[in-house]
């Protein structure tokens, strides 16, 4: 019998971070977006709750639990209804960490793992997407070669979270095996952070754009392997999230509905409203549903880049439309600070474009 119930294990994992996300992260999204920063001690708290310190090895100073990309699907969503700028910051660490957890030597592993599995939050960065208008990572133009014994980097990458502040980012570059992934410890001459970047959304995030010049690290530096399961554990981490917005979108639209009223009747009483709605509902649970698929093909280790592509692309559009329909909801409403509604209509947008902000 097919069940859509999470276990008892993942509803132990979820249900905190549910919490979480309803009592300290909502309350602080406005804030976060309005200032560009997300405080110290709401970050400190997301890092109690072992988002990333909980899959790094035993050996490395973690608690050794196994990795499930549908409870990490669970976890993103709903951290991502809390808010998506605070989410990805939390979740950034992760960027790092789990690509060398699955790909990484037992080298790579004791160098770099130890770092993030102690009692304060330590950022970390992945550096994927590059500025350019017809970006395809499958033939990105940072290169990886090979010289005196290190691989030479050299290119530019944008929307790369908390590089500023990044212990270790993990650079994506062609290289002559074809797409590569290269641990670049933090003050590596050559690698400069160009500026913060000023977006429409994800205003709480903050985001750089590197520059790699000659950037030289040893070639023991390179992952080795398939960088395919980590791609798509990073497609379905983008589907979670966006589902994640919707639901939030989709949620307080209904609610704002229930409540306000007009020519005598609650709106929510209105076909068209009550129509919206009942449509929102159906593509959150649609997206919701082609990401678990996705989720659950990785986690049998099955290739399921066919499923995480379809889901990334479903759950993008859904996060934009039904963010856009919930700011109709709310009618002026919708267009005003006073309401949530425009924070994730802007925060939405993002997924059409970023790739690479989270990892499942």
């Amino acid at each position: 019998m097919v069940s859509f119930e999470p276990s008892e294990d993942q509803q132990l994992v979820r249900d905190p971070v549910a919490s979480f996300a309803r009592e300290q992260i909502r309350p602080a999204a406005r804030a976060a977006d309005e200032s560009g920063e997300v405080p110290d001690a709401l970050v400190q708290q997301a890092w109690e709750l072992g988002l990333v310190q909980g899959a790094v090895p035993e050996a490395c100073g973690g608690h050794g639990d196994a990795r499930s990309a549908v409870t990490s699907a669970l976890v993103c969503e709903e951290l991502a209804w809390g808010d998506l700028s605070i989410a990805l910051h939390v979740l950034a660490p992760r960027l790092a960490t789990h690509p060398i957890i699955e790909l990484g030597s037992a080298a790579q592993q004791q160098q770099v793992l130890p770092a993030y599995t102690g009692a304060r939050f330590v950022a970390a960065a992945a550096a994927l997407t590059e500025p350019s208008f017809n970006f395809d990572l499958n033939e990105c133009a940072t290169t990886a070669a090979r010289r005196n014994g290190s691989i030479v980097l050299n290119g530019a990458k944008c929307y790369v979270p908390l590089a500023a502040e990044a212990q270790h980012t993990l650079v994506y570059a062609h290289g002559e095996q074809g797409l590569g992934a290269f641990i670049v410890p933090r003050d590596t001459p050559g690698l400069a952070v160009v500026g913060r970047e000023q977006n429409m959304g994800l205003k709480g995030l903050a985001t750089y754009e590197l520059q790699l010049n000659d950037c030289a690290v040893p070639a023991e530096n390179a992952l080795q392997g398939d960088l395919r399961p980590v791609l798509n554990r990073m497609r379905i981490a983008s589907a979670s999230l966006a589902v994640g917005v919707a639901r939030a979108a989709s949620e307080y639209a209904r609610e704002y509905a229930k409540e306000r009223k007009a020519f005598g009747v609650f709106i929510a009483q209105k076909q068209a409203i009550a129509f919206m709605l009942a449509e929102m509902a159906i593509e959150i649970d649609a997206a919701r549903l082609l990401t678990w698929e996705a989720a659950w093909k990785l986690d049998r280790g099955e290739d399921a880049t066919r499923e995480a592509c379809l889901a990334k692309r479903y759950a993008a559009t859904t996060a934009l439309k039904v963010a856009d329909n919930a700011v109709q909801v709310l009618g002026g409403h919708g267009y005003i600070r006073d309401h949530l509604v425009e924070l994730f209509l802007r925060n939405a947008r993002a997924f059409g474009v970023l790739d690479g902000l989270a990892i499942a």
